[in-house]
């Protein structure tokens, strides 16, 4: 029983942990909140989901929604630097929207794919266990995203990324057109968000219109515990944190589950999670201020 538990658990961890990467992307490197992020989750779920009901392959299908979170960042950024909406009223425009554009992807609010092949059950077809499918190729996922991410930030137009979130005005006296680099870092952003909502429909086998609610605060509460529990002296220390960050999440929130907490008492549990997150960096340079007075 435990250990349907821990698996479950870190299944969780690594496949939203897909979606935190996109959220630290768009939240610390390009200092962007970008809220598209509830409407490119379950963006990604339905554009898999609706193709793997048609029999499409399953493979492409993600691909595909990822294409799909592309796109959608591409949009919020066009509204932000084209027409100069404000990143929360863009993000907001952008989720409003993917509500019904996700419905008409969907056809319905929900889509079963019970008896569907995804990209779990091929594994199965390799002698892979059926219990760790999703642990296995949600690993390997998860590892390789993190090398991508960590070899493009160190690139020329990784670095012009970087710094368009740390200094807009440096950046631009060098040249750098900064509207171009939100856009690609919102691209980014939304496509493993889509990614990650596109593996997500795959492991729980459905896909429902109301799977992004409240998705980027889960999001930013992985990044900040991340951060706060692994630290952020390197770029590499900072990705793999924000993987381990969704993994903690997931696991105290299975835990109050367990405990016999309601499910609908988990926004409110999100959001203390959220304040104990950003709180312990403070108590911390308290607590080591008390020690030296001593």
């Amino acid at each position: 029983m435990w250990l349907n538990f821990v698996v479950g658990t870190l299944d969780q961890g690594l496949v939203y942990g897909i979606m935190v990467l996109g959220v630290y992307l768009s939240f610390r490197v390009l200092d962007y909140a970008d809220l598209s992020v509830d409407g490119s989750f379950p963006l990604g779920a339905a554009i898999a989901a609706r193709l793997i009901f048609d029999g499409y392959n399953p493979w492409l299908a993600t691909f595909l929604a990822l294409g799909g979170g592309a796109l959608a960042g591409i949009f919020t950024g066009l509204l932000h630097t084209r027409i100069r909406i404000t990143p929360l009223l863009s993000g907001i425009l952008t989720m409003t929207a993917l509500y019904s554009i996700n419905l008409r992807i969907m056809g319905r609010s929900n889509i079963p794919l019970l008896r569907a092949e995804t990209i779990f059950t091929r594994l199965t077809e390799w002698g892979v266990p059926e219990s760790l499918t999703v642990t296995i190729l949600g690993s390997m996922t998860v590892g390789v995203i993190i090398a991508l991410l960590y070899l493009f930030l160190h690139t020329e137009l990784g670095f012009a990324l970087r710094a368009t979130g740390d200094n807009e005005q440096m950046i631009k006296s060098m040249g750098v057109n900064v509207s171009v680099m939100k856009i690609l870092g919102l691209a980014l952003s939304n496509a493993l968000v889509a990614f990650s909502g596109a593996y997500a429909a795959q492991a729980q086998r459905f896909a429902d219109i109301g799977m992004g609610i409240g998705i980027i605060i889960a999001g930013l509460a992985s990044v900040i515990i991340g951060e706060v529990l692994v630290g952020t002296s390197s770029i590499l220390r900072v990705l793999v944190g924000v993987v381990f960050g969704s993994l903690v999440y997931r696991l105290v929130i299975a835990v109050v589950l367990y405990m016999g907490l309601k499910p609908t008492d988990l926004k409110l549990m999100t959001a203390l999670l959220v304040i104990v997150a950003l709180a312990s960096p403070a108590l911390k340079t308290r607590l080591r201020l008390n020690n030296i007075g001593r």
